[in-house]
């Protein structure tokens, strides 16, 4: 067999990048793998989108099974594809567009039905979709229609109606009567509700806009939640065995309270004494503290002790001791 040294490099080179390659391309496109990815391709139409996006959810019966990895127009339907992973879908399963929170954000609910496996090349028709009304959409539109009525003209109808039903019995004419002022409240107010209506609408837009932190928020705060309720299991604890340790302390005082009375009686008399004598302890503290310093100088070498003698021999008597004790006085 031929060493690998001696094996021409460029082959070996050549195959190393296209391994290389197909493994960074499996990476990449692995949810489309056919045994380690995603799930099964299916499609639905539905009449509109509802604001249903590309990587929302897909549940049946409010557990995840896959999310969805398409949304595109077809002629006059929309047609929404997803891919579902671990989940039978027969082919009489309905879908729905559902919201998933207050903020708008939605996700894709299948009931499955049917007596066989739907064929993912089959879509499920409109008959069996059903899309919900976008209430966000609903203030847009609100805010934007009152925008274009003419208040002073709507208040002008309902004068002339009240005019016309004039000679109407009571209860008619008291009903227009309040329709007439309503109206007039209305348009007197005109300013002040398109700007409410306004900014409506752009908080709605602001809420939808962030709705992914608003999320994370609202999931932040539930982990908060369960971790301050970790902890009071573990304070319950805690003082459940404070308890228990006082309990058994009580138990062993009483035990040996005969041993204890004694011992605690004399500690209080010694406190007490050295309490009435703390002036004479710290006094004698300070002027044990000369003694001590000498002392440790006298048998600073060891076992030997250190003497100085002055005066054993008399001043300026030869080379030894000439100043004295005194020392020299210059």
């Amino acid at each position: 067999m031929k060493p690998f040294r001696s094996r021409n490099p460029i082959p070996i080179g050549l195959v190393s990048l296209l391994t290389i390659g197909l493994v960074l391309l499996a990476a990449v496109y692995s949810d489309d793998l056919p045994v380690i990815g995603g799930g099964t391709t299916y499609s639905a139409e539905f009449s509109e989108a509802a604001g249903l996006q590309a990587d929302d959810e897909v549940r049946v019966a409010g557990i995840k099974v896959g999310k969805v990895s398409d949304v595109e127009l077809d002629r006059d339907r929309v047609v929404v594809s997803f891919k579902v992973k671990d989940a039978w879908i027969g082919d009489r399963t309905r879908a729905a567009i559902k919201i998933k929170t207050l903020l708008g954000q939605k996700f894709l609910a299948l009931e499955p039905d049917g007596g066989a496996v739907l064929d993912p090349g089959t879509r499920i028709p409109r008959e069996r979709t059903t899309a919900p009304y976008d209430v966000l959409e609903a203030f847009r539109g609100l805010a934007e229609t009152v925008n274009d009525v003419d208040t002073t003209q709507l208040a002008k109808s309902f004068e002339v109606i009240s005019q016309t039903f004039a000679d109407t019995p009571d209860d008619v004419r008291g009903a227009l009567n309040g329709l007439q002022s309503l109206s007039r409240t209305i348009s007197s107010r005109d300013k002040e509700l398109a700007t409410l209506l306004d900014n409506t609408k752009q908080i709605s837009k602001t809420l939808a806009d962030r709705d992914a932190e608003v999320v994370k928020l609202l999931t932040d705060g539930n982990l908060l939640l369960g971790e301050i309720n970790n902890r009071k299991k573990a304070i319950t604890a805690l003082l459940t065995g404070t308890q228990a340790l006082s309990t058994e302390l009580q138990g062993l005082v009483s035990d040996n309270s005969a041993q204890l009375g004694p011992v605690l009686q004399s500690l209080d008399q010694l406190t007490a004494m050295l309490q009435r004598n703390q002036d004479s302890l710290a006094a004698g503290i300070k002027n044990f503290a000369p003694f001590a310093r000498q002392f440790n100088n006298a048998i600073g070498n060891g076992r030997w002790f250190d003497n100085y003698i002055c005066g054993l021999l008399p001043p300026s008597l030869g080379p030894i001791n000439q100043p004295g004790c005194l020392g020299d006085p210059a």
